[in-house]
């Protein structure tokens, strides 16, 4: 197998995979492996948005799990006010109306954070996300019409045109569409004369400013298009639960998504993939042993961080090389 056609082989292969596991839980009878596998869908989609931000454009956020609890807080809100009767034109639960809705206020969010955190870089630019999250936080705690600590129900899913996702099976595999779909995006992103300047950028800002490059505008298109994706993330995670909370936005959230883009593989795009599985398929089995499976998962993060520098895959890949 050459070097070039390995990262495309293996994205197949991971996707064929992906596509197969509702037969096998068939076959097994495993109830509880279909919500597994679509939680590790949904967290697949945030966290190849974060890599795009990160791995390709040296862009170190520490909130970006407010735009997974925007993006579902969007379609839990739509669908309060809209069983009262308060949205404009009687509302809507078709999700060709509600999602954009979701992914556009996710979309003007990071173009806000964006553009005052870009002012800065470094850990500067860390502190700045962190805050904004924190203040998303803290705003969906402090509205009590939104359920404030205790979150919000949704009573039904989202409505798709002969597509009925109030079925579990069916959910999986829109969950799995979106994430091949969304994948294909950001693959043709980085690879195009964008990606390559993102990456310029990343390696020498100052030459590439030499070139005539103005990097706000890049790294800005880039963290609001990751911002649209993990907001996207987050309104399949709500039509999931049927149930939102604030914990969706808390800097906990947005340090598990960190840790499965390096436990995949920084700058790889499918090794977040792998992340998001390996760190939601351990702490299944590590929270059937005890309550306090972090403290098994920590070490295991470290030794992967000290041993496997580029991931778990990213080695395999050849890291950027692979786009």
């Amino acid at each position: 197998m050459t070097a070039s056609r390995r990262p495309l082989l293996f994205t197949l292969a991971l996707f064929a995979v992906f596509a197969t596991l509702p037969a096998v839980f068939a076959l097994t009878g495993w109830t509880g492996g279909m919500g597994l596998a679509t939680r590790i869908l949904i967290y697949a989609t945030a966290v190849v948005a974060l890599d795009l931000i990160i791995g390709y454009g040296a862009m170190v956020s520490f909130g970006h799990a407010m735009f997974f609890g925007v993006g579902g807080y969007a379609v839990a809100v739509v669908a309060h006010h809209t069983g009262l009767g308060e949205m404009p034109f009687g509302g809507s639960n078709a999700a060709l109306v509600v999602w954009p809705i979701a992914i556009v206020v996710c979309g003007l969010l990071g173009f806000v954070v964006g553009w005052l955190a870009l002012k800065t870089s470094g850990v500067q630019f860390i502190m700045i996300t962190l805050a904004f999250a924190q203040m998303v936080f803290f705003l969906l705690v402090s509205v009590q019409s939104w359920g404030g600590d205790d979150g919000m129900m949704i009573d039904r899913r989202n409505t798709l045109p002969f597509v009925d996702i109030g079925r579990p099976t069916t959910f999986y595999y829109v969950c799995l569409a979106v994430l091949v779909m969304w994948f294909a995006f950001c693959r043709m992103l980085v690879n195009s004369r964008f990606g390559l300047v993102l990456q310029a950028l990343r390696q020498s800002e100052r030459r590439a400013v030499n070139l005539g490059i103005a990097p706000l505008s890049f790294r800005l298109a880039t963290f609001v298009t990751s911002a649209m994706g993990t907001g996207l993330a987050g309104v399949l995670w709500a039509n999931y639960a049927r149930f939102v909370s604030p914990d969706m936005a808390a800097w906990t959230k947005s340090g598990e998504f960190m840790a499965m883009v390096v436990l995949g593989g920084l700058g790889t795009l499918v090794g977040p993939i792998v992340g998001a599985a390996a760190f939601v398929g351990l702490e299944e089995v590590l929270s059937t042993w005890t309550q306090h499976w972090m403290i098994v998962m920590g070490p295991l993060l470290v030794i992967v961080a000290l041993y496997r520098r580029r991931g778990l895959v990213g080695s395999f890949l050849g890291g950027d090389r692979a786009h």
